[in-house]
């Protein structure tokens, strides 16, 4: 070989080994069994194949899951005695995780979430009526003891940050009530400001902020109801903007009522088969559509996000896995994920990059009892 001919040669393998790690970009689901106890790291490939990698033991009923800003560290919920929090580091290159430790919480936490700084974990505890804050170190793991616990209405059910950090917004699904915090992201303190009374029953669950922070969006459990209110970028204060049914008409399904917390090992009380029992809810990362899941009819519902006003369209209801507890959009946009608690399957369904709406596009096997799901993607 000429010595013009080795230095291409080595040219070529250097321009290689410099693209190597974006020909190696992968993107990861990780899904929380609570029966098994159990999560599974699934590869989540360009055209939508979902494929189970291992599954880690976490705890019984491990449940709701947050991942750190960094997406370096995977934090679960175990919500069986002792209560407790797990930090899991994520392996980039496998979507191997391993545990690193298990710290101390209040109560059992039925909603996790993490501050922007990833300084603080935020939880909700629905039998005990409270949300609270433990510190994460220097090393990402959260630390024992709830270094705050603040009394809320009846069953907190999520509390998140806004994209500011400056404010925290926290669910009250049986006093019908969204609670109003400002966030010390140097402290991890919360300072209740103000609260949104919804009508009775409409059972407040889970709440996703718009990218551009302007427009918060809420799920009712029980009316099946999705409401978007503006965000006060400086007091953090919330107004109403409209309401629409995400539940339609054809489903069969009657207004909802509350549920009393679930106890470990004893049977779930017995209640109508037919009343609306809403789950979950995300964006996609544009901001354009916004999914729910709904658990009695097994089914999600698309809307269309106008940008401007925080209205949202209703577009679609897809019959999904049985009794979908949790949902995911991965950071590309292109699919949302599908956990069914009574389902052996995990469903992925292609989202259509300018209508929003959803094509059932493959399968993978999940646990018993699948409920939260996360993704992420490393490049």
């Amino acid at each position: 070989m000429t010595p013009l001919n080795t230095l291409k040669a080595l040219s070529l393998s250097a321009a290689m080994a410099l693209a190597s790690p974006l020909l190696q970009a992968q993107t990861y689901a990780f899904v929380s069994n609570a029966v098994d106890g159990t999560i599974g790291s699934y590869r989540l490939a360009d055209n939508g194949t979902l494929t189970l990698l291992t599954s880690t033991q976490a705890g019984d009923n491990v449940m709701p899951l947050a991942l750190s800003p960094d997406h370096r560290k995977l934090y679960a919920s175990i919500r069986s005695e002792p209560f407790s929090v797990a930090t899991f580091a994520v392996d980039p290159a496998d979507g191997s995780l391993k545990l690193l430790s298990k710290a101390a919480v209040a109560d059992s936490q039925a909603y996790i979430s993490v501050d922007r700084t990833g300084h603080y974990l935020l939880g909700a505890s629905y039998g005990n009526n409270q949300v609270m804050v433990n510190a994460i170190d220097a090393q990402g793991m959260v630390q024992d003891g709830s270094q705050q616990v603040v009394e809320t209405g009846l069953n907190a059910h999520a509390i998140i940050v806004d994209h500011s950090n400056r404010f925290a917004y926290a669910t009250n699904l049986g006093s019908d009530q969204l609670l109003v915090f400002t966030f010390d992201e140097k402290t991890g303190q919360l300072t209740q400001s103000s609260s949104v009374k919804l009508p009775k029953n409409a059972g407040p669950r889970h709440a996703v902020i718009a990218t551009d922070n302007r427009f918060l969006y809420l799920l009712g459990e029980m009316a099946g109801t999705v409401t978007s209110y503006s965000i006060d970028q400086t007091t953090g204060a919330l107004t109403e903007v409209a309401s629409v049914q995400s539940v339609p008409a054809s489903a069969g399904l009657v207004h909802g009522q509350p549920r009393p917390a679930a106890t470990p090992g004893q049977p779930a009380p017995t209640l109508p088969d037919n009343l609306i029992w809403c789950a979950d809810i995300r964006l996609t990362p544009n901001g354009r559509f916004l999914y729910t899941s709904e658990r009695t009819g097994s089914s999600v519902s698309v809307f269309a996000v106008d940008g401007q006003t925080g209205t949202l369209t209703y577009l679609q209801n897809i019959a999904v896995e049985k009794q979908p507890r949790g949902i995911a959009v991965d950071p590309s946009g292109k699919w949302l994920l599908v956990t069914g608690e009574k389902s052996d399957e995990i469903g992925v369904y292609a989202i259509d990059p300018e209508k929003g709406t959803l094509t059932r596009a493959g399968n993978a096997p999940s646990g018993k009892g699948a409920n939260w799901v996360e993704t992420v993607s490393y490049p």
